[in-house]
């Protein structure tokens, strides 16, 4: 009877949890932390480099962020790997020929409305990873760092169940 009783209420958190996130239509911009990487110019080298720079990062980023438990712990990690992040990208553009550096930062910053594989994230400020390539005045990729999102074609990303997180807090009240 008691696993039938667990089993009726974890049923209904599920559906209860679905049917808010679906009716409210709304995304709580606090959960994100997008990344953005600027090249330096629109020069189809600057832009190549760009993507060389964001395979580089996303690299070295996702079992990094895909073991952290929450955004803040993310942004925390982020923040001790920084001039490590630098080094890689500065490494980058160096194999590439380039002269000039990167400059990396987490902050909050405006985004336009974008659309992630069915997910949209409106338009608004967000706290982000920007990487910033020379002069940062050429075309820009962004993404999202947290949850590793845009991360899914690498095999070690690691989803976590906000419902899975309840019930084991729960579980582990008992």
């Amino acid at each position: 009877m008691k696993k039938f009783c667990i089993s009726l209420v974890l049923i209904i958190i599920i559906i209860l949890t679905t049917a808010c996130a679906e009716g409210s239509g709304k995304i709580d911009k606090s959960e994100y932390l997008r990344i953005h990487i600027r090249a330096n110019s629109n020069l189809e080298s600057d832009q190549i480099v760009k993507y060389a720079v964001k395979d580089a990062v996303v690299a070295y980023l996702t079992p990094i962020v895909s073991e952290c438990p929450t955004k803040e712990d993310a942004v925390k990690k982020i923040g001790e790997v920084k001039p490590t992040i630098k080094f890689l990208c500065d490494s980058v553009l160096k194999d590439n020929g380039k002269n000039y550096y990167s400059a990396i930062e987490v902050r909050n910053e405006e985004f336009p409305t974008r659309i992630y594989e069915g997910l949209t994230l409106e338009s608004g400020y967000y706290d982000a990873l920007i990487v910033e390539l020379g002069e940062a005045k050429g075309d820009n990729w962004w993404c999202v760092v947290y949850p590793p999102f845009c991360f899914t074609d690498v095999k070690e990303v690691k989803y976590r169940s906000k419902i899975i997180e309840i019930i084991r807090k729960w579980r582990n009240n008992e």
